[in-house]
């Protein structure tokens, strides 16, 4: 992947950016397939953001997954793919939680590996816009976290829980992380993704435009491994780097 800088003077000059080292295989989700589902999902974040107040959806990652940049747009829909891969390997599931759903753009590959799934967040502004464009699946159950808790869904019934670049966000990350333990059944898994927050990642985001300010992240994917160390067995999935670790995934076994 070949990307040009402006030098003074108007001249350019090459920089040659070769996409991180990801551990997944190649064969679990297959490249068209991927570029499909990806492209559905684009096409619809895209009309969602034309007719949306600017930085309205921010939060819920819509810039990221309809960027211009390749290597930014590369960076945030391979770090799903990354999860995908890993879920579909141990699929099929009975029940699975997308914690921080945002816009839903997990929840149809959720949907077709599990018997039951259950999207929370609390702003499902992100989803209902979407929804417009890709309707939910009938096993797709929604709950607002401003309403329903954690800690009221029903102890040790989940599979699987999805927490991909939400866990930043928390207030009471240890609190919130033995509530999302609790849910699991014995041999469940909490996939977890998030942002390194060193500081290429911090001036890439710069870089990427105002709505990467990242000013409603409380902490870096680094304190969230240590914690959940503390209270589960975390196993390494992948990491995204280029040149230095940008985004980490992982999975805690109860």
């Amino acid at each position: 992947m070949t990307f040009y800088a402006r030098r003074p003077m108007g001249r350019c000059h090459k920089i040659i950016v070769t996409p991180p080292r990801t551990a997944v295989r190649a064969d679990s989700m297959k490249s068209p397939e991927f570029q499909e589902y990806k492209a559905r999902y684009r096409s619809a974040i895209r009309k969602v953001l034309q007719d949306s107040e600017r930085g309205r959806l921010d939060e819920a990652g819509f810039p990221a997954y309809s960027h211009p940049n390749p290597l930014i747009n590369w960076l945030f829909w391979q770090r799903l793919r990354t999860a995908m891969n890993y879920i579909e390997k141990h699929a099929p599931y009975e029940k699975v939680l997308d914690f921080g759903c945002g816009s839903g753009v997990m929840l149809a590959f959720l949907a077709r590996h599990s018997q039951q799934v259950i999207a929370m967040d609390i702003d499902l502004i992100p989803l209902e816009r979407v929804k417009k464009y890709i309707p939910l699946a009938e096993n797709i159950q929604v709950f607002d976290a401003k309403q329903t808790f954690i800690a009221q869904l029903t102890h040790k019934s989940f599979d699987l829980i999805n927490a991909l670049d939400v866990l930043e966000h928390v207030d009471d990350l240890p609190r919130t992380l033995s509530a999302l333990l609790n849910l699991l059944k014995p041999g469940g898994r909490l996939v977890v993704s998030g942002p390194t927050e060193n500081i290429l990642y911090q001036i890439g985001r710069k870089l990427a435009g105002p709505e990467y300010s990242g000013e409603y992240h409380e902490r870096g994917i680094a304190e969230i491994k240590k914690e959940l160390n503390r209270l589960s067995r975390v196993e390494q999935i992948a990491t995204l780097d280029w040149p230095i670790p940008l985004f980490e995934v992982f999975v805690a076994h109860v």
